[in-house]
């Protein structure tokens, strides 16, 4: 998978689908530094993706401060060949025009993922 050099970032692109309606969802930051994937709230709206009361609220502490997202199971998300269901992914008001979020070690592990840098390229290992 062909990855972005962007803004001094590496940027990929994921499709996350719920209760059915999928979206694809650009410019995801490849955080190796971030324990969970997290996507803004804004971009999944128009496919009724929003908090609702049975949604955990989750707090992050990073560089930035503190944090807080909501959890919501999902039904798919596919990051190239790469497919899990029925994953749990975290929601916030991410604040950034052009990224939509992090695309955090919860889903690179998973995947095996060895991220090429001189290439630019994600492949799953194995």
């Amino acid at each position: 998978m062909k990855a972005r050099h962007k803004y001094g970032l590496l940027l990929v692109d994921i499709t996350l689908t719920f209760n059915g309606k999928s979206k694809l969802i650009d410019n995801m930051i490849v955080d190796t530094g971030a324990a969970r994937t997290l996507i803004s709230q804004d971009i999944v709206e128009d496919i009724g993706l929003h908090v609702d009361l049975h949604d955990r609220i989750v707090t992050y502490f990073g560089v930035g401060g503190k944090e807080h997202a909501f959890r919501k199971k999902v039904d798919k998300i596919q990051i190239s060949d790469f497919v899990v269901k029925h994953i749990e992914v975290d929601f916030n008001d991410f604040g950034y025009d052009d990224i939509n979020g992090l695309l955090g070690l919860d889903l690179l592990m998973k995947a095996g993922f060895n991220i090429d840098l001189l290439k630019l390229e994600m492949n799953m290992n194995g």
